[in-house]
């Protein structure tokens, strides 16, 4: 993996030892470079932008703290964003609410130089709206392989690591969560 901060290329092992070591300033590199991925993986969980920062922050302070813990060799990201996803979850249920799942979902981009008609637009957005209340619907273990998959782009090893379980796993909750969409959003036209 590529990893940049301001456009300049780092180098992630390197960090995290001198992180280890008491390098603030290392750490302060990583923490720019995953603060957007952690900060998508917060908001997954709680629903709202404010607790989604904060449970971020305290995150990351959790993350410097248990630097020590960190296995030599051991990628980064996963394990940064399993803490993520832990602190989210310990404040969702501490605030003793199921936060439902709110994403702003990104416009389809207009392809060509035609912009989109009124009628597609309000299709197109009434299909987003029954793919997120469908996914909603989802038992949490296969919600968020979809989240981490999909909307966050990692790996299936990837999301393995952050979820802490096995690939195989994230291949067969993958499938059963596609399924069942499927099964959910039977109105969505394909085309």
């Amino acid at each position: 993996m590529n990893l940049s901060v301001e456009g300049r290329p780092l180098d992630e092992k390197r960090l995290v030892e001198q992180a280890k070591n008491g390098d603030v300033p290392a750490y302060t590199d990583l923490v720019r470079a995953y603060q957007g991925i952690a900060l998508r993986v917060a908001y997954l969980v709680l629903g709202d932008a404010l607790e989604a920062e904060d449970a971020t922050q305290v995150a990351f302070m959790k993350a410097y703290q248990a630097l020590g813990r960190f296995r030599t060799g051991a990628e980064f990201r996963p394990w940064l964003l399993r803490i993520v996803r832990n602190e989210a979850l310990n404040r969702r249920r501490s605030a003793g609410r199921r936060a439902g799942l709110a994403l702003k979902v990104a416009s389809d981009p207009v392809l060509g130089d035609a912009a989109p008609s009124p009628e597609t637009v309000v299709v197109r957005g009434d299909d987003r709206r029954q793919l997120l209340e469908a996914l909603e619907q989802l038992p949490t273990g296969l919600r968020e392989v979809i989240e981490y998959r999909y909307f966050l782009g990692l790996s299936e090893a990837e999301t393995a690591r952050a979820l802490g379980t096995a690939t195989g796993t994230v291949k067969s909750r993958s499938a059963r969560a596609i399924e069942r969409l499927r099964h959910l959003t039977k109105g969505i036209d394909d085309g």
